[in-house]
C-alpha cells in the first residue's frame, strides 16, 4: 500500500503530461495546467508578431519556505508563438503594466523567434500580498516565484529558455539564475548592478571620473550654486513642490539638498541632456529649479515618489544594496554631517538590517560558476560602477557600450557588439545565425 502512495505523485505527473500533450491549442493546455496549479487566465489582445496572448493570475505562497503561508496572485503575461520555439522569460523587477499592451514585444523575441513570458515582481502593482508581510520580500522568494512559473509553463514549452531583465529586472534574472541555475539555458541582464552595501562607494569614484573634466566641473558648478545660494532658490522649489502636491518625510531644506546631491548621478544615468545643456542662470531661479526637476525629478525622494516603488527601496536596504551621496564637495553648504544613504526611505516602524551575504554569494556564483550569461552596460551610466565582474572561469561575457547610458539595449549598440551578443546567444541556444 505504501509503495502505491509513493508512486502517486509520479502517476499524477504522467497523467498531466499526457493530458497537456493531447490538448491541441494553447487555451486547452492552459486549462489542463490551471486545474493542477490552481491559476486563472484570460485571453487578451495581441499584436501581429505573436499569435495569442493571455494574462495568467498564478497563486504563489508569500513564503516559499513555508507552503502553508498565505498566498497572493501574481500577474504573468504570456505571448505565444509556437510550442517548440525558445522562450524569453522577463523577470521584471517592478510592475509589469507595460506588458499588457498588445504591441509590447521584448527585443529578444524577434531575434530568437521566441515566445514571451513577462512576470510582474512580487509586491508591485497588482501582485501585492494582502496583508503585506515585508519580511517575505526576499530575493529567495522572488526567485522561487520565477521558478514555479517556469515549472508550470515548461509543461507547454519545450524549447530553450532565456531569462532577461532591465536594471532591477536584470538583478532579478541574476538572482533567479543563482537559486535555480537549471531553469533556463541562458541569461541576459541589461544595466544591472551588483551592489555590496547600502552605500556602495564605487559610485563615488565613478562620478569623479566619468565623462570629461569640463563636463564634471559644469555639473559641480550647478550643484554648488544651488546649495551655496539655497535661500535664494528655496522659495521657487517650495512653489514647485506645492504645485506638484508633493510632501517629504524630512525638512524641506534636507529634501532640497538630497535632490542636488542626486543631480550628478541622474545626469549621467539617463543622458537626457548634454554637457552644454547644464543650466547656469542664477538670475532666473525658476528656471534653475525647473532644470533640477528635469534632470533629477523632485518627486524622486518625495513621499509620493517613494510610495510608488517602496518595495524596491525595502529590498535595496535589506539585501540588494544601493548608493549614497558623497558630501565632501558640499560640506560647507549643507547641514548633513555624513554621507546620507537611503535608509530614510524606510519608515522607523519597519526595522530593516542590511545583509551583505546574499550579494557576496551571487558575486561568487557569477564569477566562478555561471555559464551562458551576458551582461550589457552603458559606459557613462553610474550603475556601471557596480556592474558584475567576470573571470575566465566561465564563458559569460560583459559588454559596455561606449558613451551608453541606462537606456543601453541591444538595438542601440554598435554593430560589432550587437553581432557578438546575437551570435553568442544563438550559439548557446543551438539556433542558426
Amino acid at each position: 500500500m505504501n509503495k502505491i502512495f509513493r508512486r502517486l505523485p509520479l502517476f499524477i505527473s504522467l497523467v498531466l503530461f499526457v493530458n497537456v500533450c493531447f490538448a491541441q491549442g494553447l487555451e486547452e493546455k492552459l486549462n489542463v495546467l490551471s486545474e493542477k496549479y490552481s491559476f486563472t487566465f484570460e485571453k487578451i489582445t495581441v499584436n501581429d508578431f505573436f499569435t495569442e496572448k493571455y494574462l495568467l493570475l498564478i497563486q504563489q505562497p508569500v513564503d516559499h519556505n513555508n507552503p502553508d503561508s498565505n498566498q497572493f496572485s501574481q500577474r504573468v503575461f504570456l505571448s505565444h508563438l509556437d510550442f517548440d520555439n525558445p522562450v524569453v522569460l522577463i523577470t521584471e523587477g517592478y510592475g509589469a503594466d507595460y506588458a499588457a499592451h498588445p504591441k509590447y514585444v521584448n527585443e529578444l523575441c524577434p531575434i530568437l523567434n521566441a515566445n514571451q513570458i513577462c512576470v510582474e515582481h512580487r509586491y508591485f502593482n497588482e501582485s501585492i500580498p494582502e496583508p503585506v508581510d515585508w519580511a517575505n520580500l526576499t530575493i529567495d522568494n522572488a526567485a522561487s516565484d520565477h521558478h514555479r512559473i517556469v515549472e508550470i509553463l515548461k509543461n507547454i514549452y519545450h524549447g530553450k529558455w532565456v531569462n532577461t531583465g532591465i536594471s532591477k529586472g536584470g538583478q532579478s534574472a541574476m538572482y533567479h539564475r543563482y537559486f535555480y541555475p537549471d531553469d533556463v539555458d541562458a541569461s541576459l541582464g541589461y544595466v544591472c548592478p551588483l551592489n555590496f552595501s547600502i552605500e556602495d562607494k564605487r559610485v563615488y569614484r565613478f562620478l569623479e571620473q566619468v565623462g570629461d573634466s569640463i563636463c564634471r566641473q559644469n555639473i559641480l558648478n550647478y550643484q554648488i550654486e544651488m546649495l551655496k545660494n539655497k535661500e535664494y532658490y528655496l522659495p521657487e522649489f517650495k512653489r514647485l513642490v506645492k504645485k506638484k502636491n508633493l510632501t517629504y518625510n524630512m525638512e524641506i531644506e534636507e529634501a532640497f539638498d538630497l535632490l542636488i546631491f542626486e543631480y550628478s548621478f541622474a545626469f549621467w544615468q539617463w543622458g537626457n541632456i548634454g554637457c552644454n545643456d547644464i543650466l547656469m542662470d542664477p538670475d532666473n531661479p525658476e528656471n534653475m529649479v525647473k532644470h533640477l526637476d528635469k534632470v533629477t525629478g523632485i518627486d524622486w525622494i518625495s513621499d509620493q515618489g517613494i510610495s510608488k516603488i517602496f518595495a524596491f527601496y525595502y529590498q535595496a536596504m535589506l539585501e540588494m544594496g544601493f548608493y549614497g551621496y558623497n558630501i565632501e564637495p558640499f560640506k560647507e553648504f549643507t547641514d548633513f554631517t555624513s554621507n546620507p544613504t537611503f535608509v530614510f526611505s524606510v519608515p522607523d516602524s519597519l526595522e530593516v538590517v542590511y545583509n551583505p551575504i546574499p550579494m557576496q554569494k551571487i558575486d561568487h556564483f557569477i564569477r566562478h560558476e555561471a555559464d551562458n550569461m551576458i551582461f550589457i552596460y552603458g559606459e557613462t551610466d553610474p550603475w556601471s560602477a557596480t556592474a558584475v565582474d567576470l573571470t575566465y572561469n566561465t564563458n559569460s561575457i560583459k559588454i559596455v557600450k561606449p558613451g551608453g547610458s541606462h537606456t543601453t539595449r541591444i538595438r542601440n549598440l554598435p554593430e560589432d557588439q550587437k553581432k557578438l551578443i546575437v551570435e553568442t546567444l544563438k550559439s548557446w541556444l543551438g539556433l542558426a545565425y
